[in-house]
């Protein structure tokens, strides 16, 4: 049944992924999903490593210790939308509360697969709710990296015309 669920996913991060750069400011998302997905691997490959989580089931075992559906393709597509959603807000309430709409339903997804279908493990002291911190606060420095180099694109593009 697991690897029934993790086709799902797959299916369901492959079908959202034309619209998540459907809209304008494309470079920025694609910035945006490149850092989320660099940032998820990474994080994933030091938490395997050092026994801290595993993915007794995930597609490409033999070749990835990570978990490649959620690294490459859910994760990094959620953090695009959280990026669209809150891209005119200016309140950090705001910025944060909408946060929460897209990491606690993920999280929820995850701890569920892995008490029922034993795709996630935490191990040690790593548990659920160091992932759920970790997931909020990289979508938030996510966030605020997307803006710093819209600030200092739109600075340049300024210093440029003389404005």
């Amino acid at each position: 049944m697991g690897k029934v669920i993790l086709r799902i996913f797959a299916l369901i991060g492959l079908f959202s992924f034309p619209f998540a750069f459907k809209k304008k400011l494309i470079k920025d998302w694609i910035i945006v999903y490149l850092t989320t997905a660099l940032s998820s691997i990474l994080l994933d490959i030091f938490l395997v490593e050092k026994k801290l989580l595993s993915y007794p089931i995930r597609i490409l075992p033999k070749y990835f210790k990570f978990h490649i559906v959620f690294d490459l393709l859910l994760c990094p597509i959620v953090s695009v939308f959280y990026n669209q959603f809150t891209y005119n807000d200016k309140s950090i309430l705001r910025v944060v509360g909408k946060l929460f709409l897209f990491t606690i339903p993920q999280l929820l997804i995850e701890v569920l697969t892995g008490r029922y279908l034993n795709m996630v493990k935490w191990h040690k002291w790593w548990k659920w709710y160091h992932t759920f911190i970790s997931m909020n606060v990289k979508y938030l420095v996510i966030r605020m990296f997307i803006k710093f180099i819209r600030f200092v694109s739109e600075y340049r593009k300024s210093e440029r015309t003389g404005a």
